[in-house]
């Protein structure tokens, strides 16, 4: 095996340029770093060297050359790697989760602000969780104590996000339930959710790496995208205590639409969050 440690994430990366990989030098690196268990600056110190220098040489270029046709068939990277950071904190993730965005992070930020400039917030109620990165992301950094509970329709989500709250060190209750239907009679103080919002028709339009390998039922949002906006409001004013908030993450053009639902519903005090990109990207409202 006569390569420099160089030319193997040369090969790399040439393999995911080839098959359409956008970011495809970013995501060889990622890849190289996960298998060599090697940092930049080890990089930059020993790229020109041989590879078979390097202890078990042979059995991590395969593996290296195994996870890069993985991603070359756009198995999303964090499929591969089996994990994704979320608000600084490590999850585990696979085919049953949507995978932890940066988006979603601008809603637990605005949940977070609100939570320390209310420490009469105690019970948070995450729905549709998914990995359990708002629920525990919540939980760990909330900057008081409170009671988190985290639903979930999918038994196989539920206990992905169970592993995560445990390797994060937090506890949190779980629930399978469809929407509210088996929640109780437990009332919150802000119910968060990033709930399904494409547009039934649009998920075939989607990158392969979403439309192929994550869960549907995590993106279907139906035939506007507003199906589970509707739902959700529409239930949650009897689960949230008397001035209780309801917040979600929202597609980047549907923050107005879901604006009006949170009105019909009688939530006052309505706000509207941009991402970094300067998009549309949290709609919030209180009980009145």
């Amino acid at each position: 095996m006569p390569l420099k440690i160089c030319e193997v994430l040369a090969e790399a990366e040439n393999t995911l340029r080839v098959a359409g990989i956008p970011e495809y030098k970013n995501d060889a690196w990622l890849l190289f770093e996960a298998v060599f268990q090697m940092n930049r600056t080890g990089y930059l110190m020993h790229m020109s060297e041989k590879l078979e220098g390097i202890p078990d040489a042979e059995m991590l270029y395969e593996k290296y050359r195994e996870v890069t046709e993985k991603r070359s068939r756009h198995i999303p990277l964090q499929h591969i790697t089996g994990h994704q950071v979320f608000m600084g904190l490590d999850f585990e993730v696979n085919e049953n989760v949507l995978i932890p965005r940066q988006d979603t992070e601008i809603l637990v930020e605005e949940a977070l602000k609100l939570c320390r400039e209310n420490t009469q917030i105690v019970q948070v109620l995450d729905m549709c969780t998914g990995s359990g990165c708002i629920a525990v992301s919540m939980k760990k950094l909330a900057g008081h104590e409170i009671c988190v509970t985290a639903v979930d329709l999918s038994a196989a989500a539920l206990e992905t996000a169970k592993r995560n709250a445990a390797k994060n060190d937090c506890k949190i209750r779980f629930l399978e339930s469809n929407l509210f239907e088996n929640t109780g009679t437990q009332k919150y103080d802000l119910i968060l959710s990033n709930p399904p919002y494409i547009r039934s028709d649009v998920i075939p339009t989607l990158m392969e790496e979403v439309k192929d390998h994550e869960p549907r039922m995590a993106l279907d949002g139906e035939k506007d995208g507003l199906f589970f906006y509707r739902r959700i409001t529409q239930e949650a004013e009897k689960y949230l205590n008397p001035g209780g908030y309801l917040m979600y993450e929202t597609g980047y053009d549907q923050a107005e639409a879901v604006e009006e639902i949170l009105k019909e519903h009688g939530f006052g005090k309505i706000r509207i969050v941009k991402d970094l990109a300067g998009l549309n990207r949290v709609a919030a409202g209180q009980k009145q």
